[in-house]
């Protein structure tokens, strides 16, 4: 008898503490759906964010819409990771989002309306030993191997404003190469080289 009662006690505690993680799910679950229609209704009002490039080294240009209706679209950024491809070799890889980002920041923040020159996007190992064996100043782990960096130039803005108004975002690397007229920039650390 003894024994039934502390499985019955036991059972009527489970009871107890499944019914109070019941309510707390529930509670927790009505407040989120309750927030959800305005979240869900601010992301739908985010406006589009666009970037136009145009590879040097290809003749390729794009004008991507690859945020719209609050969400990154998929067909644009394969586009742009296209266009972004290593030009030597061919190789595909995918430009990290936060790159994309700066770029539509910097275009915003110069208020430019022409696509960016692209020197170099997406820089294969190989094309990246190449290219360090033959020219100073390549990083032997370029970010450009990870998606993470490009070069840029932009026309009807001048070096000087482009470069500044990059650092000024403080969001990662940037570079100024006045004598081959572009600017790197890339998602690693906030830092800055070049003249």
């Amino acid at each position: 008898m003894t024994f039934r009662s502390n499985l019955q006690l036991e059972s009527s505690v489970n009871i107890v503490t499944s019914r109070r993680r019941f309510l707390q799910f529930g509670l927790g679950l009505t407040a989120s759906l309750a927030a959800t229609p305005s979240a869900f209704a601010n992301t739908l009002q985010q406006p589009d964010r666009k970037l136009s490039l145009l590879n040097l080294h290809t003749g390729e240009s794009i004008d991507a819409t690859y945020w719209a209706e609050g969400e990154y679209q998929a067909d644009e950024l394969v586009a742009i990771n296209r266009v972004l491809r290593d030009h030597r070799t061919g190789d595909i890889e995918a430009i990290d989002q936060n790159l994309i980002e700066l770029l539509n920041l910097l275009h915003s923040k110069v208020d430019s309306s022409e696509a960016f020159h692209v020197i170099s996007g997406y820089r294969s190992p190989k094309s990246n030993a190449a290219l360090r064996d033959s020219t100073s100043g390549v990083a032997k782990k370029s970010f450009h191997m990870k998606g993470m960096a490009i070069d840029i130039r932009l026309p009807k803005c001048q070096l000087a404003s482009l470069h500044k108004a990059a650092l000024s975002l403080e969001m990662g690397g940037v570079g100024r190469y006045s004598k081959s007229d572009f600017i790197h920039i890339d998602t690693g650390g906030v830092r800055q080289w070049g003249s």
